[in-house]
């Protein structure tokens, strides 16, 4: 794969010399594996990343290593890509001097020598861009979101929050299937108030399922995993709690964002299976077009399974005008899918998950490419998250203006919307709100 240097990034004059290189295995918010890096540099700088990883992916995301022995973590441990990180990832990095992270990105993708990064391990890869990202930032002795933004070419802006409240789908132990169901205070004043609307929204919303006799499990992303079957009664229950929690319905106050993640019950009939319901493409479409009259729905990504593109284009077509339609699955925050995507008319706005293309590098690529042609953006947590809250920063720095992180609840969610009342308490300045495009 091709990575595009971008031309700003020689806009800061620097050295930036790995002096030590170091990942070990920890867990994530799921209790399963995955990678801590930490690299130091000359000067005797360290700063450390934590690699995210999701249970609901795409077919075509670059691939993270798992080592597959049944004796330890059911196979899930990465002890492998631990050791390509600390073996030769170290060696071929340690020692030499960059003049940018981009060259580091750059390094790495031609060490793996793969279009997947399977070889040495996404997960691998993706620590290492991070932490070196983190450390060109400090010796460039910026916020890692100016710095960002610096290198990015963009203007920083504070995200409207996209709270996953309820879980369903690949994310809970339910019969609901659709995955996400989401708040977002597109009508709040500011950062701060947006996550106290999302709060207390959430708070109206356990009392409400209580109330009713659901239980208030959580899924892994924070969200409650409700025994619901139908998407449109989840929904009624978002209205209820919005206007619970003192706030009006819809864009002016609180809205609604969904992830059907529609491949994972696209079924080998070609059919969606839905509550028991098998419809086609044009039967699902129709539904959206009908839930989105009925409910202040602003927001629906992976409508539609990753492999149905002719589908994906009669959805643009329908709804891409009311509603922003947003391809996570189907696009991986790849390059060259979401150009080809574009190309095609498919979608208006794009997911935005650095692990699943591998590199801050080719992150900021997707990012570019989306921008240039007019699509939305929203930066994404995965399902297995760690307190590591580079995506907090990774929004602000590009102003795309939207980012999920799930529930306002556990702390490796709030540790993403923590930093963002952070850069906003400091930063007051920064503008909030969605990005125009």
């Amino acid at each position: 794969m091709i990575v595009h240097a971008n031309p700003r990034e020689q806009e800061t004059p620097m050295t930036l010399q790995i002096t030590n290189l170091h990942a070990v295995e920890i867990l994530d918010s799921r209790a399963r594996p995955t990678l801590a890096v930490t690299l130091e540099t000359a000067g005797s700088m360290r700063v450390s990343a934590g690699v995210p990883s999701g249970a609901s992916t795409g077919t075509r995301e670059a691939v993270e290593l798992r080592d597959g022995d049944r004796a330890r973590y059911n196979g899930q441990g990465v002890l492998t890509a631990v050791g390509h990180v600390n073996g030769e990832i170290a060696q071929a990095l340690t020692g030499r001097t960059f003049a940018t992270a981009a060259e580091i990105d750059r390094a790495l993708i031609e060490l793996d020598g793969t279009d997947t990064k399977s070889r040495l391990g996404a997960n691998a890869i993706i620590g290492v861009s991070l932490a070196a990202c983190r450390a060109e930032a400090a010796l460039a002795g910026r916020e890692l979101w100016q710095h960002l933004a610096q290198i990015a070419g963009t203007t920083p802006r504070l995200p409207v929050p996209h709270f996953n409240v309820v879980n369903g789908g690949a994310h809970a132990a339910n019969n609901l299937d659709f995955q996400e169901f989401m708040l977002a205070p597109l009508g709040a004043p500011s950062l701060p108030e947006a996550v106290r609307a999302g709060a207390e929204v959430y708070a109206r919303l356990k009392a409400r399922l209580s109330a009713e006799g659901h239980a208030t499990g959580l899924g892994d992303e924070g969200g409650f995993a409700p025994a619901i079957d139908r998407p449109e009664d989840v929904l009624q229950l978002l209205v209820d709690a919005i206007t619970d929690a003192g706030y009006t319905p819809g864009r002016d106050g609180v809205a609604i964002a969904l992830d059907p993640a529609a491949s994972e019950f696209r079924g080998h009939d070609g059919l969606y299976h839905i509550a028991g319901t098998a419809v086609t493409s044009d039967q699902l479409i129709d539904r959206y077009e009908a839930i989105t009259d009925r409910f202040p729905v602003w927001s629906i990504e992976d409508g539609l399974a990753e492999d149905d593109w002719d589908g994906w284009v009669r959805l643009t077509e329908r709804l891409g005008d009311r509603v922003q339609l947003m391809g996570d699955d189907i696009f991986v925050t790849n390059p060259a899918i979401i150009t080809d995507a574009i190309s095609k008319k498919i979608g208006n706005s794009a997911l935005i998950k650095v692990n699943q293309i591998g590199t801050v590098t080719e992150t900021l690529d997707a990012m570019r490419i989306c921008r240039e042609a007019g699509y939305t953006q929203m930066v994404s947590h995965r399902s297995g998250e760690t307190p590591d809250a580079f995506i907090a920063d990774l929004v602000v720095g590009t102003g795309g203006g939207q980012l999920k992180s799930g529930a306002p609840a556990r702390g490796e969610r709030i540790a993403k919307y923590n930093r963002l009342i952070e850069i906003a308490d400091t930063n007051t300045a920064l503008p909030f709100g969605l990005a125009t495009v």
